[in-house]
Order: structure tokens, then sequence, then C-alpha cells
């Protein structure tokens, strides 16, 4: 992620007010920082990702999976690769539609790491939304293979191949596995 210097003394409300950019920007602890672009691998995780979650929670309306999300809470405003949000916490208007705004953390945070981010601030993003009551986040590294879980007050655990990977409680009957989501970037 790349700090924004220029605009790093903004408050969050200033800069919520600023229009969004692609990629998306980030508040984090009155910095601003630049999301990378997402790449082929990270896109294709995050998709399939995405797609897999929904199939299985959307139908028994248990939860609901979004990409690139901004989730404004504690004085931050960040932008989770997947955000996951039990059924009964996704914000509706009157009309029962998804709201545009989402002012709290998602329940299961997953972010996905590019080459040319910094691994201690995504793991930092992942322990501010465990520290405001998500449940379950992810790390995933497409390049080691490798998913860093963490939950709260716990420490993090590394899970590789047929190593069944925490998921949140209300997904039963929902197993994956690191190899299964590695196997997304195959296309044979």
């Amino acid at each position: 992620m790349i700090t924004t210097p220029a605009q790093s003394q903004l408050s969050l409300e200033a800069f919520l007010e600023l229009p969004e950019t692609k990629p998306a920007q980030e508040y984090v602890d009155g910095q601003i920082y630049t999301k990378p672009m997402p790449r082929g691998k990270h896109s294709r995780l995050q998709s399939r990702l995405v797609a897999e979650i929904n199939h299985v929670a959307e139908p028994k309306h248990l939860a609901c999976a979004f990409t690139e999300l901004r989730c404004t809470f504690g004085g931050r405003s960040i932008v989770p690769d997947i955000a996951v949000f039990t059924w009964d916490r996704i914000p509706l208007n009157e009309q029962g539609e998804i709201e545009d705004i989402f002012s709290l953390p998602p329940d299961w945070t997953i972010e996905i790491l590019s080459p040319e981010q910094s691994p201690i601030r995504v793991i930092n993003k992942i322990l501010l939304c465990l520290d405001h009551d998500t449940a379950l986040g992810w790390l995933i590294d497409p390049q080691e293979r490798l998913i860093l879980s963490f939950l709260p007050q716990q420490q993090p655990k590394s899970h590789q191949g047929e190593e069944v990977l925490p998921i949140l409680p209300i997904l039963t009957d929902f197993d994956l596995l690191p190899e299964t989501i590695f196997s997304y970037l195959s296309l044979n």
C-alpha cells in the first residue's frame, strides 16, 4: 500500500467525502493508503471465493460475501478484498435493499496478499477488524500457497494442503481447504 502524505492530515469525515478511486484508498490511523490494483491470481482467488461462499450462504440466508466493499468503523475506513457479513448484519434500506454504506466491520474479513503489499499492513487491517468484533480473518498468500487464519484472542494459525480452514460457525456443512482454494488458480 502506498501512503498519500499530502492527504494524510484529513479527518475520517473529510476522507469519506473524497471521490472513490481505482484502486481504492483506505484510511487507517490518520493515514491514507492506496491498495494495489489486483492482478490475475488475486482477482481469480477473490472472485472464486466469493462465489463459493455465496453459493453456500445466500440460499439459506446465512451470510453474504462482498468484494472490495468499503467498511467504516472505529475511526477507520478499509476495503477488505472480501468482506463476509452474516445475514442479520447486512445493512438494509426501507425497501429491504442492501445499503451502499457499511458503517460496521465484517464478520469475516479475507485479504489476498499481492506481491507489492506489505504483509504487516494487511495483518494490521485484519487485527483492526478483530478488535472491533470480527469473528474471523484470513490472509491468503498465493506465492507461498499458505493461509493464515486469525481468531479473536488467539494466536494466528498457518494452514496448507488438506487442512480444513476455520470458517464462520454459521456456515455448517461448508469445508474449505487451502489446496482447494489454490486449485482455483489452475484452469485445467
